[in-house]
């Protein structure tokens, strides 16, 4: 397993804890294998992959077959990577998002490079290990937030999201850029922003747009970005 591909895969080839309280189950109960990784991934988030453990190159080979998502949920504990005398997963946080394959390429054999987008995010409810390592999950797909448009506070936020967009090209952000859209913009600058990744984790779980464009607002008063509120923006 691994992260960080950058090479365009040829698509077409087979301490703030934020609260829980909000997230609201959809609809039918999902059986879907896990990756989990060292990030965070968010809905309409990108995330290419360097896959070269057998188990998840199988995982990838079956959900490309079979047209269907996996999930990404964030280590809590452990390694990315199995390691000799560690067949046990890492640990994982519980909520997490599913993820669309929309290309790929094998540039070697051995190796498969990925190219996923969130989708949907999901609570597991229980899970087991195969005899491969991998985790199956059986989850619950949450219904995403409540849509609200940035309000006149937070504008900067969008105007900054712009200017980043534009500095660190197209290929780093989803390709229907919604900045009027306030769970999209929290979305794409809690990736951006070196958080701490359990304060990412936090900006999946909340479920109010609103609190998540407040916390990264706070952090980036406390960086120099931005001022606080009710001093005036820059």
């Amino acid at each position: 397993m691994g992260r960080g591909a950058r090479r365009a895969p040829r698509p077409g080839r087979p301490g703030v804890k934020l609260p829980l309280s909000g997230l609201r189950p959809a609809a039918g109960l999902l059986r879907i294998p896990l990756f989990p990784l060292r990030t965070v991934l968010f809905p309409g988030g990108l995330l290419p992959l360097k896959v070269f453990e057998q188990r998840y190159i199988a995982m990838t080979k079956a959900c490309l077959a079979e047209g269907r998502p996996f999930g990404v949920c964030l280590i809590t504990r452990g390694d990315e990577v199995a390691r000799a005398g560690a067949p046990e997963p890492p640990e994982f946080a519980t909520i997490g998002t599913l993820a669309r394959i929309t290309a790929w390429d094998m540039p070697q054999l051995g190796i498969l490079h990925v190219a996923a987008e969130g989708t949907t995010r999901f609570k597991v409810e229980s899970h087991r290990v195969e005899a491969s390592g991998l985790v199956v999950a059986e989850a619950i797909a949450l219904a995403a937030e409540p849509s609200v448009a940035v309000d006149a506070a937070h504008a900067p936020l969008a105007r900054l999201l712009e200017l980043a967009a534009a500095r660190l090209g197209a290929h780093r952000f989803p390709a229907q850029p919604a900045y009027d859209d306030a769970s999209w913009v929290g979305y794409r600058l809690a990736e951006l922003l070196p958080l701490p990744l359990p304060i990412k984790q936090s900006m999946l779980e909340v479920n109010d747009a609103a609190v998540r464009l407040a916390v990264i607002a706070r952090f980036l008063a406390d960086q120099g970005v931005l001022q606080r509120e009710g001093s005036g923006t820059s």
